[in-house]
């Protein structure tokens, strides 16, 4: 990190150290009513597009695959994983693919973008969180395969998505030498495989500019349309590689004893993003977990650790898909009003992590815990649960969830769209105001 990302870092400190305040802003934007999201007034209408000064989220319901798309306040996009993976290995664990298996989690994702982008085909950044299949794609699963300078390119997640939509820049956690902390083919050697190749092919095929992620970075990831469109609108790189953003402004090696390590969790190399817009914040990290072991024997949870140099945020991607994740630390940290999650296992969103999701101990007042889908078997298993009055209903029937952040930052909302087909037909919706 250069002296003047530094200093960035250090003026971006409320992003981290802010207090939690009480909610503010009218009734109607609280949200406190948490099981009458099919009442609001958007709930069986179409989607409304996005307008410029909003900022829009959206995690794309597949069944098999993380994907999150963003739309900022000028319009830029950016793309945050393209995955997919061969859930039928799952067996009963798995949950089912929508709106069906006609086509791959990368046409669905690649058809979806195409509606909502302001832009159509075109998307100005992919971010991969981290080399997992079910985030990126992988070797020797797919719709086939490519050749291309005598190599087999297995035309899998973002690369085949890649056929319908246009990536101006691409960022990964490895590129240019895949050598960070370790060699990456020694994190996840069939998704890092398909990755460097597909990262150089659409280099050359579609001139994509590909970066590096830069941890304690501010603003790498900007607004290009329109800079001074919302002024208030900041995003830092907080997690990457092992590696974390301290509030304080410096950067913070979790892995500097494993740097000869034969191996590494790839989950922990995800990378972590922080947004600030206005009073809205949010905080999205990939499946970053892990509990290494340190030399003198002890075990290390590195959500732990970054909890120690965040604040409270308004809605928080929960890490790793609710499996067994979110330390009592981090949700007491973030305490986040809306919890998500891009869920296809019946594993994820364990009882564990809902409980801490919930537990008014950790903070006190309502939130919502809103993820992909909460299949049936969950809701049997869970049945009579305090947790499952925080659970959005919709979730029981699957869908995407799209938070829509207000221009300026003081509003948000929080809406379910089926996935049961392309129609963008909103199933219910939440108001929120943001906290500051």
């Amino acid at each position: 990190m250069n002296r003047r990302d530094f200093l960035k870092c250090a003026a971006s400190a409320p992003l981290f150290a802010a207090t939690l305040p009480a909610a503010a802003g009218p009734a109607s934007l609280t949200g406190e009513a948490q099981t009458d999201g099919g009442s609001h007034p958007l709930a069986g209408s179409t989607l409304p597009k996005w307008n410029p000064g909003e900022f829009q989220i959206h995690f794309i319901y597949t069944g098999v695959a993380e994907s999150q798309l963003w739309i900022m306040p000028d319009g830029t996009t950016m793309l945050i994983d393209c995955g997919d993976h061969p859930a039928w290995t799952r067996g009963k664990k798995a949950v089912w693919i929508l709106p069906n298996g006609k086509r791959t989690s990368a046409e669905w994702i690649a058809r979806y973008v195409a509606r909502v982008n302001p832009a159509g085909t075109t998307v100005d950044y992919l971010m991969l969180s981290h080399h997992h299949a079910d985030h990126a794609g992988m070797e020797g699963w797919g719709a086939g395969t490519r050749e291309w300078n005598d190599e087999k390119l297995s035309v899998s997640g973002f690369l085949q998505a890649a056929d319908t939509l246009k990536f101006k820049v691409a960022f990964d956690r490895g590129w240019p030498n895949f050598d960070e902390p370790i060699p990456n083919e020694l994190c996840d050697k069939t998704s890092y495989t398909h990755i460097r190749k597909a990262l150089a092919y659409l280099a050359q095929r579609d001139g994509t500019e590909l970066r590096r992620f830069e941890v304690g970075a501010v603003n790498q990831v900007a607004m290009v349309n329109n800079a001074s469109a919302a002024p208030g609108f900041t995003v830092v790189n907080i997690t990457g590689n092992g590696r974390i953003l301290c509030r304080g402004g410096g950067v913070r090696d979790l892995y500097a004893h494993a740097r000869n390590a034969k191996w590494l969790n790839e989950n922990a190399m995800s990378l972590g993003l922080a947004v600030k817009y206005g009073a809205f914040k949010y905080y999205t990290a990939g499946d970053f977990y892990d509990t290494p072991k340190l030399p003198d024997g002890r075990r290390m949870n590195i959500e732990e650790e970054l909890a120690a140099e965040l604040g409270p945020v308004d809605v928080a991607k929960v890490n790793h898909h609710g499996h067994h994740s979110m330390s009592a630390r981090l949700v007491a940290t973030l305490r986040a009003r809306v919890w998500t999650a891009c869920t296809w296992d019946q594993l994820h969103m364990t009882a564990d992590t809902l409980a801490r999701l919930s537990d008014r101990e950790s903070y006190p007042g309502p939130r919502l815990v809103a993820p992909g889908v909460f299949p049936p078997q969950r809701r049997l298993e869970d049945a009579g649960k305090p947790f499952m009055a925080d659970i959005a209903p919709e979730s029981f029937a699957a869908g995407h969830v799209v938070v829509t952040v207000a221009p300026g930052g003081a509003s948000y909302n929080v809406a379910y769209v089926t996935a049961d087909d392309e129609s963008m037909k909103v199933t219910g919706a939440y108001d929120f105001a943001a906290r500051g």
